[in-house]
């Protein structure tokens, strides 16, 4: 799951590394790991794996380590907490990533909710209106679902 959110990471637009930009209000990447926090945060517990993991994937996508990912991460998780809505952030990944970035994004969001290997209406409920907000249609968001529920048999033809 997580190399796929690392090449995601990797491909995002951006330069530098996600802790020495100034003016943030922009940067893709970081309202990319906000969407992350705040799918993670919406069923009321982050296991240390998640967050292990998505220190991990910042690390090797960005190349920030120590002080400087703390910092990445405590403003990634101060947006998300502070956000009145889902807008701010995916209005800028829509700007920045194209239509395959986008579906692949929702993917990585379906990953993070099994992550704990079930889905609440909570966790279903935000990756459905980012999906929308993003321009992901239902077909897509339903694809990338499946391929993420462990529950499912992803052997299944078309998927």
């Amino acid at each position: 799951m997580f190399e796929r959110l690392i090449s995601f990471l990797n491909d995002i637009p951006g330069g530098g590394s996600g802790g020495e930009r100034r003016d943030d209000s922009d940067d893709p990447r970081l309202a990319a790991a906000a969407l992350m926090v705040h799918v993670m945060d919406a069923d009321g517990v982050r296991l240390d794996e998640e967050r292990a993991k998505l220190r991990e994937a910042l690390t090797r996508a960005y190349g920030l380590s120590g002080a400087e990912l703390d910092r990445f991460i405590l403003r990634a998780e101060e947006e998300a907490h502070e956000a009145v809505d889902l807008y701010a952030f995916t209005s800028i990944l829509k700007r920045h990533l194209d239509e395959r970035a986008r579906i692949e994004f929702i993917g990585i969001m379906w990953e993070i909710v099994f992550a704990d290997g079930e889905m609440n209406e909570l966790e279903d409920n935000i990756v459905w209106r980012v999906a929308e907000l993003i321009g992901v249609d239902r077909r897509d968001r339903v694809l990338m679902r499946q391929k993420a529920d462990p529950s499912r048999n992803n052997s299944e033809p078309g998927l």
